[in-house]
């Protein structure tokens, strides 16, 4: 059987712990933070410039559906007597509302005639999407 050794300091003992505060060296110095703020200030530059596109991109799309929209509704009552597009049997839908106001849909009126995947997709239904 192996004999019990004991571990022991080094002869003369450890070297003393140093416990005095050391600051930590500046992460941002003044050119660095002068980057920063000029990084932000051109992304938010782009930002603000290119903003008028995609709203004019999201009406665009906004208005293409309810073009084909109306050309389904167009095909699929095309053999219903006295039916016109955009009303119900020739009477207006909103009585009150002047003729050239744009009445917006619900999202399901919206997105009656896409197809389904991408009606999941636009309304966040699919889980794995």
């Amino acid at each position: 059987m192996a004999e019990f050794k004991q571990d022991m300091p080094p002869p003369g003992g450890y070297r003393p712990i140093s416990f005095k505060r050391v600051p930590a060296k500046g992460l941002f110095n003044g050119y660095t933070l002068f980057a920063v703020h000029h990084r932000e200030l051109e992304s938010k530059g782009a930002s603000l410039a290119i903003y008028p596109l995609l709203l004019a991109e999201r009406d665009r799309a906004y208005l293409k559906q309810l073009r084909r929209n109306r050309e389904e509704e167009r095909e699929l009552m095309k053999n219903v007597p006295g039916w016109k597009v955009g009303t119900w049997y020739g009477e207006p839908i909103y009585k009150l509302a002047k003729p050239d106001t744009l009445i917006e849909p619900g999202t399901f009126d919206y997105l009656a005639h896409v197809k389904y995947r991408d009606f999941k997709k636009r309304t966040e239904m699919d889980i794995n999407t």
